[in-house]
């Protein structure tokens, strides 16, 4: 926002301005779509989709993935839920690799899910599992 003769006027940027036509077809180069999310087409034919943002006045950059695997409508909801992480004043590349290092210490390992379908089933087996198979 900013003032002029005593009235506020917000000043909008544009949301959404690439098609997915145009995100197919146009050359190598970066391309904004708004709100921070750009498509960076490289001249070999790859692309990858990235995500702007200034936390605490630092600008960070995050990549959502490349072109192939990252259609224009996943990329624009990656990047609003992460615009939405970054407007709470936390920092969105922190915070993914924190969820990251969360979701690997919640991973079961194999040994654990055996030794817990073994206990579930102890009752059906022989003597009560005691073999141990």
């Amino acid at each position: 926002m900013s003032w002029v003769e005593g009235e506020v006027v917000t000043l909008s940027r544009a949301l959404y301005r690439l098609s997915a036509t145009k995100v197919r077809t146009v050359p190598p180069g970066k391309y904004a779509d708004g709100g921070g999310l750009w498509l960076n087409k490289r001249p070999d034919g790859g692309a990858q989709w990235f995500l702007r943002v200034t936390v605490h006045g630092r600008r960070r950059e995050m990549g959502l993935g490349s072109l192939q695997h990252v259609s224009l409508k996943e990329a624009r909801g990656e990047a609003e839920k992460w615009r939405a992480v970054a407007h709470k004043g936390v920092d969105p590349v922190k915070e993914r690799q924190r969820l990251a290092r969360v979701a690997v210490r919640n991973m079961h390992l194999l040994q654990d899910i055996a030794r817990d379908a073994f206990e579930s089933r102890k009752a059906d087996l022989e003597d009560d599992g005691k073999a141990g198979r």
